[in-house]
């Protein structure tokens, strides 16, 4: 299968980015072809303009010049998995832009006609597998308090929008800063794991 492997964490030395390597290596290893994006090497601009904005339901001329590179990797894929922290419980910012950029009409679904409620019908078919990675500073039980919005997103969106897929892998590692060395290559080796079999 062709993964395209998604990565948000700005830092080259990060537990983070550790992550998004093992998951490639993973992948790889057990001969999936990975097509591995790291938004911020590619200076990925997160910010939609008015442009973009105006033109969001216009398909196909939506699909920008600076889109359509990121929107063929996407088509491309069958299997998915996004590697990110979760800062003030949620996705880093850049993550966010991608999904509200890449992840469009036409792209990721398109409006059904003659309904009246509008309802959106999914386009990426293709993605049979899905998983997030992820790390968090805060403990399980403060994630909870709060709802966990990372965690419900990749259970109920990502469900959705991989309509083909079963439900999302969700690899999480809770309160990371406060986790001991041998917790850290635990979960290393969890990721490892669980994607060598994916």
């Amino acid at each position: 299968m062709r993964f395209h492997v998604i990565h948000a964490h700005p830092v080259e030395t990060s537990f983070n980015r550790s992550l998004f390597h093992i998951a490639c290596e993973a992948l790889e290893a057990a001969g999936h072809e990975v097509d591995a994006l790291n938004l911020y090497e590619e200076n990925f601009d997160a910010v939609m303009s008015r442009e973009e904005r105006l033109n969001y339901h216009n398909v196909p001329d939506n699909i920008t010049d600076r889109l359509r590179p990121y929107v063929d990797r996407l088509l491309a894929a069958e299997g998915i998995v996004f590697v990110h922290p979760v800062w003030n419980f949620g996705y880093p910012a850049i993550l966010k832009g991608y999904f509200d950029r890449v992840f469009m009409p036409g792209v990721s679904f398109e409006m059904s006609e003659g309904t009246e409620n509008g309802r959106l019908l999914p386009k990426l078919t293709k993605i049979k597998r899905a998983a997030f990675v992820t790390t968090y500073g805060g403990t399980r039980w403060r994630s909870m308090i709060m709802g966990d919005p990372p965690r419900l997103l990749a259970g109920r969106w990502a469900w959705v929008t991989f309509r083909k897929a079963p439900r999302p892998k969700y690899l999480a590692l809770y309160d990371m800063n406060n986790n001991s060395e041998e917790r850290l290559k635990a979960f290393q080796e969890k990721v490892r794991r669980e994607l060598s079999a994916f």
